[in-house]
């Protein structure tokens, strides 16, 4: 059996939670790739050494067994090793300050012979679903850097002054590893110290936390995300070297998110439809757009026989809320355009508009 084979097994094996045969397969796997690729063996072999010992299988890439907490024992960080991830479609002045701030990294050694403090901080904020965690996984890959993303439930605990003394564990654990440390909703440790609704105990804690990002080295790079910009404490945007702001994507970014989603579908839907889409979701995130994709492509296997234009319309039209009469009129004068032949009936199916209300709204 070559050792490609053994990987369908090993996938199978790991859904299934099924430890022993993992570690049974990772073993031949190992053995198999010795002659052809030595360096991945080892690595192999290594994880598996340390997995029978019950010592930590990250060892095997140098980052050193994560942080817990002292009360429940629960790891205070989840760590993701870094992959190759398709470029985020993000709109041009986003996509230069990421892209600035990966040269930027790579110039650190030059910054620190010129006395220039190196960037090791990005602030994201947006609406959820715009792509900040995605861009922070992506940016992972692009530094080559494992992503340690920290885990508010076990984070924040009911003792007085634990959590902070969580958050200064996670710091420790990051100003010791080669790492970007991924504080995803931090307006759930990093809210405004001047909200009277808040503990005492909150407002220590974002003390903690602002020291702890200002003395953060240059090695390890801090993200921070959230969905709430206008929670977070004025003096936390200053400690985020660059604040950038994930926002919905223009009309060019929703093509080109459509392109990747749709994949090979994209050519088998005629032009004045896709551009339908585009229209109908200008106030939508790249992760609805990606669902529209999805429900899209599946009527499409489900309903061969089915004209592709009434498919892709009616998935639109679940998409959206059609709550004013404005946007009902719109909705039903665009797909009378885009097909002149639909009845009312038709559209009125698609919509989910009573059939007088599509005529009226079509004689205005």
């Amino acid at each position: 059996m070559e050792a490609y084979e053994l990987i369908p097994k090993l996938i199978r094996a790991a859904y299934s939670n099924d430890k022993k045969t993992v570690e049974g397969i990772s073993v031949l796997l190992g053995r198999r790739l010795r002659k052809q690729y030595p360096d991945i063996s080892s690595e192999i072999m290594e994880i598996a050494a340390n997995y029978k010992v019950g010592g930590d299988v990250y060892r095997s890439v140098n980052i050193q067994p994560v942080p817990v907490d002292t009360e429940s024992r629960s790891n205070l960080v989840k760590i993701e090793e870094n992959y190759e991830e398709l470029m985020p479609i993000l709109e041009k002045n986003v996509q230069i300050q990421i892209q600035d701030f990966i040269k930027e990294r790579s110039l650190i050694d030059k910054f620190l012979k010129e006395n220039i403090v190196p960037p090791n901080s990005l602030l994201l904020y947006g609406e959820p679903g715009v792509g900040k965690t995605y861009t922070a996984r992506w940016l992972a890959g692009q530094l080559k850097m494992p992503m340690v993303t920290v885990d508010l439930a076990t984070t924040i605990s009911s003792y007085l002054g634990k959590s902070g003394q969580n958050i200064k564990s996670i710091f420790d654990y990051a100003k010791k590893e080669n790492i970007i440390l991924f504080l995803d909703e931090l307006d759930a440790i990093a809210k405004r110290r001047d909200d009277e609704g808040d503990l005492g105990e909150l407002k220590r804690l974002v003390n903690v936390l602002l020291k702890e990002i200002e003395d953060c080295p240059a090695t390890c790079v801090i993200i921070g995300a959230t969905n709430h910009p206008e929670m977070l404490d004025k003096a936390i945007w200053r400690r985020f070297d660059r604040n950038i702001e994930v926002t919905l994507p223009g009309v060019q970014e929703r093509i080109e998110i459509l392109k990747r989603s749709l994949s090979n579908w994209y050519d088998k839907i005629n032009t004045r439809i896709l551009n339908f889409i585009v229209n109908q979701t200008e106030n939508c995130s790249p992760a609805d757009i990606c669902k529209l994709s999805e429900h899209i492509k599946r009527q499409i296997i489900m309903n061969e026989s089915t004209n592709i234009d009434i498919l892709v319309i009616r998935e639109v039209c679940r998409l959206k809320k059609f709550e004013s009469k404005e946007a009902k009129i719109t909705i039903c004068k665009s797909i009378k355009q885009i097909n002149p032949k639909m009845s009312i009936r038709e559209i009125s199916d698609i919509t989910l508009i009573p059939s007088a209300s599509v005529s009226r709204y079509l004689r205005r």
